[in-house]
């Protein structure tokens, strides 16, 4: 991808959150009730670093913060987007650490514990930017990767985007260096427009020689 074609990229996210509220967009979740479970089974303290990959508006940081969680974090590509949460949050928004940055882009500040992306992922579709991803995983990441994508049977495209479609064995060759299997299931979500979304969601830990 070329700067320029990087840059139309962060202007199409941009414009999607400016014009369309979140029942005209697919990803939209009232309660991310998987995600909410499985930050749970993989962070029983409330103390430890989380980031929500390509969170925009989502409503797990909402969520993260009711159970008590203290140092989130949410990164997306779309300033819109983060604006849109915070003005939901309000004076809760403060207790949040909102990213701006396209994810091939991010430099993080700190180790994380759990890492969450059910937004980002699919959408590398080069080769060279699912490397730069796995290599900023694997450096800033101590515990729990979350990764949900779509599916064999998903999407082919979002908001008008290409993807990349994946399965348990995929998803578990490419993190293999870093990071172990713990486990993997699909799910269909149900959109906003009452369509079908099939994901494939994988929990993975970090091997302890790495």
């Amino acid at each position: 991808m070329t700067d320029s074609d990087q840059q139309n990229y962060k202007n199409h996210w941009e414009n999607v959150y400016k014009t369309k509220t979140p029942e005209e967009v697919s990803w939209t979740q009232k309660t991310p009730q998987t995600s909410i479970d499985l930050v749970l089974e993989s962070c029983a303290d409330r103390q430890r670093n989380i980031i929500d990959i390509g969170g925009g508006d989502s409503h797990l940081a909402d969520s993260l913060l009711e159970m008590g969680f203290e140092n989130v974090s949410v990164l997306d590509i779309s300033s819109n987007a983060l604006e849109k949460a915070k003005k939901r949050l309000g004076e809760r928004s403060g207790k949040i650490d909102w990213i701006v940055s396209d994810i091939r882009d991010f430099l993080p500040g700190k180790i994380y514990d759990v890492w969450h992306d059910r937004a980002t992922f699919h959408f590398l579709t080069e080769e060279k930017d699912i490397k730069r991803y796995v290599e900023i995983v694997n450096r800033s990441l101590s515990d729990t990767l979350i990764i949900g994508a779509f599916s064999l049977n998903g999407q082919k495209k979002c908001s008008g985007i290409q993807i990349s479609q994946y399965d348990e064995k995929m998803l578990s060759s490419i993190f293999s260096d870093g990071f172990e299997l713990v486990r993997s299931f699909e799910e269909d979500h149900i959109t906003p427009f009452d369509t079908v979304q099939n994901f494939i969601f994988c929990t993975f830990k970090k091997r302890q020689n790495i």
